[in-house]
């Protein structure tokens, strides 16, 4: 009996149609059926997780260069003792930086013909092992434009019997004087294929001086994620106009005496609060608010007196915002933080917890003791105009962009889950939960709505009727104890400004921190983000981890990484080291130790590269397919649709174009 059950829905074939129109025939669904399939054999693209940046843009940049050590890897592997070490070290630094090293080198009369050849041969050994685990098509598409066929001839052609021809196109190269050219051309598209997916895990701002041009970086790379830190999380309401986390900002930059970022970088006038802190804290030392690099110098420059008075003013700005926040939300449960109308001026004492210490500083000149939090005429004079100058800085509002457009509180990506801070724990196997406007909420759930909260705060930034309330959850963020960017019961800024009591310094850890060592705790997470325990992977960064004390970045037996190795210098005591780099490759995880780099100039002129050691975690017992991904899991949906459109095809349902 013949079936009267229709073999295409009407949907399905209003979808055919269109699908038709990118593949009008039988032989086109075919064609690209047959490439989809093979694609999913090939092996997994590298990638790279990176975290804590915090605007050390030297480092960040050199690593993204030498792929985390895998440049140099990849040349001795090729050459092995077929060419020095010296050789070795002059080719790495010129994949790295290759406009630089080239004009050096030209100086200094080395770039002969001779020379060229030599350095064209290898560079094109080194891209063609490069290229091995790629399609054409995608190795192609990463090709500079005005090299790609020339590239795509000398990678590809492996054929001992047309040398000739390959080294006629070196030769030609040479003699038209485009050497310098394609040496610069080939490096990039060398570094590009050796990271095929980069993953940024949150805080590229603060501390370090160039947070914008790693930003800039980040923003033109080829492909790459991003998931918020909570120093990002301040810039993000900074740039939303969200006036506590302005004064938050201008407070870190002030700290780190890291000012130009705002003023050269991002064009914020900060005239208007300097002029405000002279006026106010001009007769005043300001001890309190030094900034940390000079904290312990006798002799200090014009330039740090004035950071140190904004540093001051904007500091008594910030708390008075934080305190409106709280006092408006008693659900935050962050009573704590209202200190300002816990001192004491006349003894010099403030009173926290019932009991009395001592103050080290009470000359606050804006404050009104009868109602502190209220900020004056001129300090709301001075947040009006820096609030417009955060909103339309168009290098910030276009840097901000990229980390929402690119950016999320987490990531779920082949097997691995992604965050910055933690996932806030009562116990073991039991989320903290979170008053959010009424629901009570954890885990995964409690994630989403922040990352929600955070969409709207940037979509909504100059819409005057915008709840208050999405603002001050995106600022619960920064510092709430429930928060998975910050992961702290309190922050006790305050009383590190201003107290010498070592106790009221303590800033009490998540439980997070305590149990994420166990095996037990990491699958109860993973389950939560619907991943398999069995091959799945948390990796995060935020904690810097102790490595002069011993302690080692991966935790629960291998189910969860801490990447955040201190790459920004102020964290360097601690760490011992400069940074790690995981890496997923199609047969491994792979952890990538990084000592602290010396600078570009030095890498440059002394060949000396960064000192990367490398510990293998984890070796699969057969190699990662693309099939095996989450792109082969967009792969194989399409392949179905293609399949539907060939059938289509086949029993006359659609007609060929």
């Amino acid at each position: 009996m013949i079936s009267s059950q229709p073999l295409f829905t009407l949907e399905e074939i209003k979808f055919l149609n269109l699908l038709a129109q990118r593949f009008p025939s039988a032989q086109a669904a075919s064609t690209e059926i047959i490439n989809l399939e093979a694609i999913m054999h090939l092996p997994k693209g590298t990638e790279h997780f990176l975290t804590d940046i915090h605007g050390e843009f030297e480092t960040f940049n050199h690593i993204l260069r030498n792929a985390s050590g895998v440049v140099r890897r990849r040349i001795d592997d090729i050459f092995g003792k077929s060419i020095t070490e010296k050789e070795k070290n002059q080719l790495s630094t010129l994949i790295y930086y290759p406009e630089e090293k080239l004009e050096e080198l030209r100086k200094e009369d080395i770039t002969t013909a001779e020379w060229y050849y030599v350095t064209l041969f290898r560079l094109v050994e080194v891209a063609r092992e490069a290229s091995q685990k790629y399609t054409r098509s995608k190795v192609r598409k990463a090709m500079p434009s005005d090299f790609a066929y020339i590239i795509d001839e000398l990678i590809n052609e492996t054929n001992h019997r047309k040398k000739e021809y390959v080294d006629s196109i070196l030769q030609s190269i040479i003699a038209i004087d485009r050497a310098y050219h394609f040496i610069v051309a080939i490096s990039r598209f060398i570094q590009r294929l050796l990271i095929d997916r980069l993953h940024i895990i949150g805080d590229i701002f603060d501390r370090g001086p160039d947070a914008s041009k790693v930003m800039e970086t980040i923003s033109k790379y080829h492909s790459y994620d991003i998931q918020w830190g909570n120093h990002d999380i301040i810039w993000i309401g900074a740039a939303s106009g969200i006036d506590a986390h302005i004064a938050e900002v201008i407070r870190f930059s002030a700290r780190y005496e890291n000012l130009d970022t705002l003023e050269d970088a991002y064009g914020i006038n900060l005239l208007p609060l300097l002029t405000f802190a002279i006026t106010h804290y001009n007769d005043d030392p300001c001890e309190c608010f030094i900034p940390k690099s000079k904290a312990i110098e006798k002799n200090r420059d014009t330039s740090t007196r004035i950071a140190t008075m904004m540093h001051k003013a904007i500091s008594v700005i910030g708390w008075k915002l934080e305190g409106k926040v709280i006092k408006r939300n008693p659900s935050f449960n962050l009573e704590h933080r209202l200190l300002l109308d816990k001192i004491d001026y006349q003894n010099a004492v403030i009173k926290i917890n019932g009991e009395d210490y001592p103050i080290k500083d009470t000359h606050f000149p804006t404050v009104d003791p009868e109602n502190p939090y209220e900020l004056t005429p001129e300090e709301e004079d001075v947040m009006e105009r820096l609030r417009f100058n955060f909103l339309n800085s168009e290098k910030l509002q276009r840097h901000i962009n990229v980390l929402i457009s690119n950016g999320s509180m987490y990531l779920k990506y082949n097997s691995n889950v992604l965050f910055h801070g933690c996932i806030p724990m009562q116990d073991v196997t039991e989320f903290e939960m979170f008053n959010f406007n009424g629901e009570i909420v954890g885990g995964k759930e409690l994630c989403d709505k922040f990352d929600r909260v955070v969409r709207r705060c940037w979509v909504n930034r100059e819409n005057s009727e915008s709840p208050q309330q999405d603002f001050d959850y995106c600022w619960y963020l920064w510092c709430g104890p429930c928060s998975p960017l910050f992961g702290k019961k309190k922050m006790a800024t305050f009383e590190r400004y201003l107290t010498d009591v070592p106790k009221l310094h303590i800033e009490e850890q998540n439980a997070y921190y305590k149990f994420r060592d166990k095996v037990e705790t990491c699958n109860f997470i993973l389950e939560e983000f619907g991943l398999n325990p069995a091959k799945s992977h948390i990796i995060n960064g935020h904690m810097p981890v102790k490595a002069t004390k011993g302690e080692n970045p991966v935790k629960a037996n291998g189910k969860l990484f801490v990447i955040d190795g201190g790459m920004s210098k102020p964290y360097r005591k601690e760490t011992g080291i400069s940074g790690y780099t995981l890496i997923h490759n199609s047969t491994s995880l792979i952890l990538v130790e990084h000592q602290p780099f010396c600078s570009k100039n030095i890498a440059i002129k002394e060949e000396i590269d960064i000192i990367s050691s490398r510990k293998t975690i984890e070796v699969s017992p057969n190699i990662i397919c693309v099939g095996d991904t989450d792109i082969g899991v967009e792969l194989r949906r399409q392949v179905d649709d293609l399949k539907k459109l060939l059938k289509a095809y086949q029993v006359g349902v659609i007609k060929e174009r």
